[in-house]
């Protein structure tokens, strides 16, 4: 741009000339910095910074040390800016703000939501209107579709004591209904980009449209609550009868329904603008802003809703694999990669299933996020990738947040050991994952 400036001075002003030259020096400091350009030593430290916080996304914490992910992910991203692996006027570069704005708002908007009653209400009004036999399914539907327009981690969060509280008044027995809130959240979340965490970051980096994902994967969510629907009905409620004769009686709370009425408004605005095409990151904050316009609510309550340590975590991510791909690492997975040849769409499903449940499906996400766009049809890859990260979080209790959250958010009423999940778990992604990877293959 300052070639054409110095040839015709006399007809380019030089105001422009000034501003070529700055956006010039600023594409400049942006460009990925050559591992050649640190020292052995600190390129071995880099290494090991990467290698040690993958150690904690997948342990959950660092052995003998209270630091968990988010902890991890702190520590990971100052080390690499600390050792040069990531130079300090390019770390904003390397976070996806598009991702974390549409996180935050989504949290937001479902944080309208609770606080105004609408899943108590939703819950009252669904239990006093089915038959037990009825549970199952509307648990796993319910759960299902709800993680499929909102982030399934906060679903789970609501959900996991309406299965409770169900079970309870049905005097049936609370453990396959919990265990169906946390398959069916994980199967359902896959169909949108704004189920889960993981989603997120592939539509911001794919840049598929919101109805293109749901077409493509809606029927694989479809389909998976089926086939969840089936297996828990066959081991674990098939032959089930009430422990008492009579459960709890029904209290239904009364709802304010004028205070449900702005959420349902600005949610059923935002989820237009997803279908639209708008851009969903822009389209979710203009939502969250809208709601935090009130007069009623303490917006320091809906604050406390809001999952920060998620949010510190993705920051700090996005400067570790950057700094990952500074030092050479993504090098070596793209060679790695052409070995296994995981451009096969049956070959990418399995590695991305079996690395999400060693390091969690996000960190397994941004690991595998390079490799995509080299391949012969990135289209394809991007939603195998969506698909086999999101519902190989249904193997082990550990395979995904929402798990965990179901687990804790039943305790002490209800132990969930490693071995009754994974009874229920295993054949539930087995079968998600054939049908998933079928179904892209036949429509690619």
């Amino acid at each position: 741009m300052s070639k054409p400036c110095q040839r015709n001075s006399a007809k380019v002003p030089k105001w422009r000339c000034a501003v070529a030259a700055r956006e010039g020096a600023r594409y400049h400091r942006r460009l990925p910095l050559s591992s050649a350009t640190l020292s052995d030593a600190a390129r071995l430290a880099a290494y090991a910074i990467f290698l040690a916080s993958y150690l904690v996304f997948a342990l959950g914490k660092f052995p003998g040390m209270k630091i968990d992910r988010p902890g991890a992910a702190v520590i990971g991203a100052v080390l690499m800016v600390a050792l040069r692996a990531v130079r300090p006027a390019d770390a904003l570069h390397f976070i996806d703000f598009g991702t974390i704005v549409l996180l935050f708002s989504m949290m937001l908007l479902v944080a309208n939501l609770h606080l105004a009653g609408f899943f108590d209400w939703v819950t009252e009004g669904v239990v006093a209107r089915i038959h037990p036999r009825q549970l199952l399914p509307t648990v796993i539907f319910l759960s299902g579709v709800l993680s499929a327009f909102f982030v399934n981690d906060i679903i789970c969060l609501v959900m996991a004591p309406f299965a409770l509280n169900a079970a309870r008044r049905m005097a049936l027995k609370p453990m396959p209904y919990l265990l169906a809130v946390a398959t069916a959240s994980n199967i359902g979340s896959v169909a949108t980009i704004t189920g889960n965490p993981q989603n997120m970051l592939i539509g911001s980096f794919s840049n598929i449209r919101y109805v293109d994902f749901l077409l493509h994967l809606g029927p694989v969510a479809l389909v998976g609550l089926l086939l969840d629907w089936l297996v828990l009905w066959l081991l674990c409620t098939r032959g089930e009868t009430r422990r008492s004769q009579m459960g709890i009686p029904a209290q239904t709370a009364p709802a304010d329904h004028r205070a449900l009425v702005k959420p349902a408004v600005v949610i059923a605005l935002v989820l237009a603008g997803f279908l639209a095409g708008l851009p969903p990151a822009q389209t979710a904050a203009v939502g969250a802003a809208a709601m935090l316009i009130t007069r009623t609510r303490e917006p320091r309550l809906v604050y406390d809703e809001i999952d920060w340590g998620l949010l510190v975590f993705f920051v700090g991510l996005f400067l570790i694999v950057g700094a990952g791909e500074n030092i050479g690492l993504t090098d070596r997975l793209l060679r790695f990669g052409e070995l296994l040849n995981l451009q096969s769409s049956v070959v990418f499903t399995g590695v991305t299933a079996a690395l999400s449940n060693v390091v969690s499906n996000v960190p397994a996400v941004m690991l595998l996020k390079s490799l995509v766009p080299r391949f012969a049809n990135p289209h394809e890859g991007w939603l195998v990738l969506a698909m086999a990260s999101t519902l190989a979080g249904n193997l082990t209790i550990t395979g995904s947040v929402a798990n965990i959250i179901v687990v804790e958010r039943a305790r002490p009423e209800v132990e969930i050991s490693f071995t009754q999940y994974a009874r229920v778990g295993v054949p539930v992604t087995l079968l998600t994952l054939t049908f998933g990877w079928l179904w892209l293959t036949v429509i690619r």
